[in-house]
């Protein structure tokens, strides 16, 4: 019974976690890569190969997010889908995702900046500012969630 519950929180904190890495990649390749053109998901070689790269990275948001609507789904027959827990993991999720992408593939690997030919630091500051808000306020979720969760299955008998 015990290891039935921790797969269903596993699920419910996954599903969100994909969903939320999913739906943030979906709105930056829809935002920054197709409707202002700022940059590609590869910007170090040819447009061709960064359209490419786009594809590849629409695929994987576009597979993250279905995913785990699929867990969600399976949750949701099981009648085990927990919402809050769920949204905690989704913007935290989101979060990880977006510092992810501001820290490694910005900084360090330099595979792509948020914009070129500009003072580039104010993009980065909103960039990683908001993903460590989306963080912090998933891991409050998260926490305040499994508090509700324990307070309502009553005291555990010894």
């Amino acid at each position: 019974m015990r290891t039935n519950k921790r797969t269903i929180d596993s699920m419910n904190f996954w599903s969100g976690i994909l969903f939320g890495l999913g739906a943030v990649a979906f709105l930056d390749e829809v935002i920054f890569h197709q409707l202002l053109h700022w940059h590609h998901f590869y910007d170090l070689s040819t447009t061709s190969v960064g359209l490419i790269s786009d594809g590849l990275f629409h695929a994987f948001s576009w597979f993250a997010t279905v995913g785990s609507l699929f867990m969600v789904a399976y949750l949701r027959k099981q009648k085990a889908w927990k919402k809050r827990r769920w949204f905690g993991s989704y913007m935290l999720g989101a979060g990880t995702f977006n510092l992810y992408d501001g820290i490694i593939q910005h900084k360090i690997m330099r595979i792509h900046q948020i914009r070129y030919n500009v003072e580039i630091f104010y993009y980065d500051l909103i960039w990683n500012v908001l993903a460590a808000v989306l963080i912090i306020i998933g891991l409050v979720v998260i926490r305040k969630a499994k508090k509700a969760e324990r307070a309502s299955e009553g005291p555990v008998a010894t």
